[in-house]
C-alpha cells in the first residue's frame, strides 16, 4: 500500500470540558529568568476517546493519520495497534501515518484512544501549556470516512493514581486500579453510554507536520528467570530494557499488588527498586477479583520486578513488553578485533543499548529524564546511524535543534520538550554531526540546510560571545565534562545555570572545531570559507598554552593544567608543537581513558585517528576503569560514567557511552573524522 506523506486533517482538535477553552500557554524560557511563574495545573490527566462506526464497502487499505498531545496509544476493534507522536513543537507537531487495515472489517467497527497530558514542566514533552487533544482522520482507498469531532465519546480514566514521582518530575507512578469500569474501554463490548461528547478545543495552534521518524515496534519477552519465596515473586528478563510490565493476576476484590522495579540485586536478592539514579521503582496495582491484567501506561527501564503479593493471589502469567525505534543491525565490528573477547563484550553492550535504548527520540538517561540533550544526542545520534545505516535520528536531532532556535538564540539543550535549558558548548557540537552526517551520506541537500543553520550558531557566539578571540562572558551553562567529578579540578566556576564569565580552554576548543567544520562545508559547497582560523588559534595559545611546561591550563585565570583541558585540545588537534604533543600523549598512555568521561573521551579516541594512532584507540577501549568496568559491574547496558559509583545519581540506562561500538566498527574512521591537517592540526 502506498502511504500519503502529507496530509491535511479534516478532523478537528477534541477534548474535555476542562480543556475545551483553555488558553495555550507558552511555556518556555530561558533558565536563568526566575521572573516566570508556572505552577502545576491539569496534572497526570489519563483522558480517553471513542467511536463507533460503520464500513459498508470492501476496501483494500485503511490508513489512519493521528496525533495526541502529550500522547496517545491508540486501539482498534480491541487491538493495540500504535503509539506516539515523537515529542515535537507545537509550531511543527507531529502527526503518525498507521496502517490500520488488518484490524477493520466491513460492519460495525471501532477505535479507542487513550491520550496522556502530564502536565509538568519536563524533559519529555512540551507539557504543562494547557494543550491536550486528538487529532485524527481515517481514509479509506483514500477518502476520508471518520474523522475527530463531536460525536467522538470522551471521559477520564478514573484508575490512574499518582502515588510519587521520578527524578526531575519527568514521570508519575501509578497506581493502577483494576477496579475501575474504564479498564476494559478498548474492548468493542464496552459500555460508553455515560460518557460525554468530546468538545472541539476553541482555540488551536499545532501546525501539523507528518512524523519524520519511524513508529516504535514492540517485542515481548520472557523472563530468564522466576523465583517464589512466601508472597514474593522474583522475577530476571536478563538484561535491562525499556517497556511496560506485562502481568496476569487473581485476588480478592482490593486486594493489593505491590510492585518493585530495579535494575540491581541486593545481596539479599531482593529487588533494588530505589534506584541509584534518584527512581523509587514502587508501584501499585489493586485487583478487582476477577482475572485482572496489568495496563501500564508509561514506560519503564528495568530488569528486575518483585511482585509482592496478597494472601491468596495467585500470578497466572508475567512477560515485559519491549518498546524501541526499529533497529536492524547492519555495520559489523572489526575483523581485527574479534578475536579479544573483552571487545566482543563491549560491542555487544553497546549494540544492546542503542538497539533498546532509542524510543521515538535519542534519550540520555531511559529511567530518569529521558531527555532529548543535544550534546549526548550528537554522539549518540551518530552511534546508531552507523549501526544502522538508517539517518532518521540525525536528521531528527539537527532539525530538532534547528526548531528550537525559533524562541531561543542558538538552541536549547533539551529538544522537544517544555524544559528550557542552555548548555554552551552543545550547538558548537551540532555542526561536528552536520559534518558526520555528510561524510556517511555525501547528501549536498541536506548540507546546504545545515550549512545556513550552522552559519547562523557561528554568528551568534561571534558576535554574543567573542572579545579579543575568545569567547567569554557566555550566559550559558559551560558543562565541560560529565559527571562534574570527572574535571580533574578544572579551574573555573561552572555552576549551572550561571553565567559563565571566564575564557576558558573547553568552550574555546569547541568553537575552533565548530569553524573548522563550518569551513569544511563551505568548501564542499563551493563557498567562500566562513572564517580564517589563523588568528583565533593565536589568541588560544596565548590565552591557555604555557609554553614553558608545554601544556594547556584551564583558563586565563588560573595556572592549573587539568587533565580535561589537554584532552580537548588534543583531540580538536590544537597542539601548537610536538613537546606539547608528545606531553598529552604521554598523559593519554598514563592516565587512559577512565579519567574522563561522556564528553571529553569521544573527541580523546577521535584525535587518535585523525594523528594515524588507530592501535591506541583499541588501548582506550581496553581501559580496565571504562567498558570493562562496566562489564565487571554486570552492566548490561551502558552507565552514565563508568562505573555504579561514579556518580551520586547514576543511570545505568545512559545511551552515551555506547559510542563505544563507533570505533569498535568496521568503517573507514579517517573518513568519518578527517585526517590532521593544517585545518584541525597545528603543529
Amino acid at each position: 500500500m502506498s502511504l500519503k506523506s502529507v496530509h491535511t486533517f479534516t478532523g478537528s482538535w477534541i477534548t474535555t470540558e476542562e480543556f475545551e477553552g483553555l488558553e495555550p500557554r507558552n511555556v518556555f524560557h530561558r533558565q536563568l529568568d526566575t521572573t516566570v511563574n508556572l505552577p502545576e495545573e491539569h496534572l497526570n490527566k489519563h483522558i480517553l476517546f471513542r467511536k463507533r462506526f460503520e464500513i459498508e464497502n470492501d476496501f483494500r487499505d485503511a490508513v489512519l493519520y493521528i496525533s495526541g498531545d502529550d500522547y496517545y496509544k491508540l486501539y482498534v476493534n480491541g487491538s493495540f495497534v500504535a503509539q506516539g507522536p515523537a515529542p515535537a513543537y507545537p509550531f511543527a507537531y507531529t502527526y503518525n501515518v498507521v496502517d490500520v487495515t488488518p484490524f477493520l472489517r466491513k460492519g460495525e467497527n471501532q477505535i479507542a484512544i487513550h491520550t496522556y497530558y502530564q502536565g509538568l514542566i519536563n524533559r519529555v514533552w512540551v507539557s504543562g501549556d494547557n494543550r491536550h487533544g486528538l487529532l485524527c482522520d481515517l481514509e479509506l482507498d483514500g477518502e476520508v470516512v471518520l474523522s475527530s469531532d463531536e460525536s467522538f465519546k470522551v471521559c477520564e480514566h478514573s484508575g490512574y493514581r499518582e502515588i510519587g514521582r521520578v527524578g526531575y518530575d519527568t514521570q508519575f507512578l501509578e497506581e493502577y486500579n483494576s477496579n475501575a469500569k474504564e479498564c476494559s474501554f478498548m474492548e468493542t463490548d464496552f459500555d460508553d453510554s455515560s460518557w460525554k461528547l468530546a468538545r472541539v478545543r476553541k482555540v488551536v495552534d499545532y501546525k501539523m507536520v507528518p512524523q519524520p521518524t519511524k513508529s516504535l515496534v514492540f517485542e515481548e519477552i520472557q523472563p530468564k528467570l522466576m523465583k517464589t519465596e512466601g508472597n514474593r515473586i522474583t522475577i530476571d528478563f536478563g538484561k535491562c530494557y525499556v517497556g511496560y510490565l506485562n502481568v496476569t493476576a487473581q485476588g480478592k476484590q482490593n486486594d493489593v499488588v505491590t510492585i518493585h522495579c530495579g535494575q540491581e540485586l541486593w545481596e539479599d536478592g531482593s529487588v533494588r527498586y530505589q534506584m541509584r539514579c534518584n527512581c523509587n521503582y514502587e508501584e501499585q496495582w489493586i485487583l478487582s477479583g476477577a482475572a485482572d491484567t496489568l495496563n501500564w501506561f508509561d514506560y519503564k527501564a528495568f530488569r528486575y520486578v518483585e511482585l509482592v503479593l496478597p494472601e491468596g493471589c495467585s500470578v497466572e502469567y508475567v512477560s515485559l513488553m519491549v518498546r524501541h525505534y526499529p533497529f536492524e543491525l547492519q555495520a559489523k565490528m572489526k575483523e581485527a578485533y574479534k578475536d579479544v573477547p573483552e571487545l566482543q563484550q563491549i560491542w555487544d553492550l553497546c549494540v544492546h543499548s542503542i538497539g533498546y535504548g532509542v524510543q521515538e527520540v535519542i534519550q540520555d538517561c531511559m529511567e530518569r529524564e529521558k531527555g532529548f540533550y543535544v550534546g549526548d544526542g550528537c554522539y549518540t545520534a551518530l552511534c546508531h546511524m552507523l549501526m544502522t545505516g538508517d539517518d532518521s535520528m540525525v536528521r531528527y536531532l539537527i532539525d530538532s535543534a534547528y526548531l528550537s532556535s525559533s524562541f531561543v538564540e542558538s538552541t536549547v539543550t533539551c529538544l522537544n520538550c517544555s524544559f528550557m535549558q542552555e548548555i554552551a558548548e552543545f550547538p558548537l557540537m551540532l555542526v561536528s554531526l552536520m559534518m558526520w552526517h555528510y561524510r556517511l551520506t555525501e547528501d549536498m541537500e541536506y548540507l546546504k540546510k545545515n550549512y545556513d543553520f550552522a552559519y547562523k550558531l557561528a554568528e551568534i557566539y561571534r558576535r554574543d560571545y567573542e572579545k579579543d578571540g575568545l569567547l567569554q562572558n557566555l550566559d550559558k551553562w559551560c558543562v565541560v565534562e560529565w559527571p562534574k567529578n570527572f574535571r580533574d579540578d578544572y579551574d573555573v566556576d561552572l555552576k549551572e545555570g550561571q553565567v559563565c564569565e571566564t575564557p576558558h580552554i573547553a568552550i574555546n576548543a569547541y568553537y575552533i572545531e565548530m569553524i573548522s567544520n563550518l569551513n569544511k562545508m563551505a568548501e564542499i559547497l563551493g563557498k567562500a570559507p566562513y572564517r580564517d582560523l589563523t588568528e583565533l588559534k593565536k589568541c588560544f595559545f596565548e590565552a591557555f598554552y604555557d609554553d614553558k611546561r608545554h601544556v594547556f591550563k584551564d583558563s586565563v585565570l588560573t595556572e592549573h593544567s587539568s587533565y580535561v583541558s589537554n584532552v580537548f585540545a588534543f583531540g580538536f588537534g590544537l597542539l601548537p608543537d610536538e613537546k606539547c604533543e608528545k606531553n598529552i600523549l604521554n598523559m593519554i598512555r598514563e592516565r587512559g581513558i577512565s579519567d574522563v568521561s561522556l564528553f571529553a573521551a569521544f573527541p580523546m579516541m577521535v584525535g587518535m585517528i585523525r594523528n594515524g594512532r588507530e592501535e591506541e584507540v583499541k588501548g582506550l577501549l581496553l581501559d580496565d576503569g571504562a567498558w570493562l568496568r562496566m562489564l565487571r559491574e554486570d552492566a548490561t547496558t551502558t552507565f552514565e560514567g563508568w562505573g555504579k559509583e561514579c556518580k551520586k545519581n547514576a543511570s545505568l540506562f545512559h545511551l552515551t557511552m555506547s559510542y563505544a561500538a563507533i570505533f569498535l566498527a568496521d568503517i573507514d574512521h579517517k573518513k568519518l573524522f578527517g585526517h590532521a591537517t593544517e585545518e584541525n592540526r597545528c603543529i
